[in-house]
């Protein structure tokens, strides 16, 4: 089933833009939509749609401080109010349960968080090698540094799990979230 979106990649890059100021920050969000995009693809789901979700999931995170009481929320009600899809807000809402106390239950719910986390230990991996560049990393890499949990230590290994709970097993999913990565490479300036 295809659903209308509500906004287009153009309108929701400006809207982020507008509201996110840190490189990095934005450089999470360009990587998180491109692993969304590919675990749509795998998944036989909205391409467009999972991406845009990643992309936007982050947009309050300057307004709340990153608080993880309240962040999430801002967004859910920027993007009501702009006619963005449900299924979208509720996917973004979602990917913080810590704002509201309910747990992830969706496909869509639990991918965004995982594809959204993923990209902190990709990144992570990424910046341990000796040339920075994502087309160094193997996905075996990151699938080993979930063990270490003093690597990266911010990166909750039980988020990035779920993509077993939507059918991805973790050594396929470092893979296509690497593969999606390295393709925008020079956008996140790895």
């Amino acid at each position: 089933m295809t659903i209308s979106a509500g906004i287009d990649r153009a309108q929701a890059w400006a809207l982020l833009q507008e509201y996110v100021k840190n490189p990095n920050m934005l450089r999470h969000c360009l990587a998180s939509e491109a692993v969304m995009r590919a675990a749509a693809r795998r998944l036989g789901q909205d391409e467009e749609v999972w991406a845009l979700a990643g992309l936007l999931h982050d947009l309050d995170v300057e307004l709340t401080g990153g608080d993880l009481k309240v962040h999430g929320l801002k967004t859910v009600e920027m993007l009501a109010v702009r006619g963005v899809a449900p299924e979208i807000v509720d996917a973004i809402k979602m990917h913080n349960e810590a704002a509201h106390g309910i747990k992830r239950s969706t496909v869509f719910q639990r991918a965004l968080a995982a594809c959204e986390m993923i990209t902190g230990l990709v990144t992570a991996t990424t910046l341990v090698y000796p040339d920075k560049k994502l087309a160094s990393v193997r996905p075996s890499s990151v699938v080993k540094r979930m063990k270490e949990k003093a690597f990266a230590a911010s990166v909750d290994r039980d988020i990035i799990r779920e993509c077993e709970a939507v059918g991805i097993p973790l050594p396929e999913f470092a893979e296509l979230a690497v593969a999606a990565m390295r393709a925008i490479a020079a956008d996140l300036g790895l």
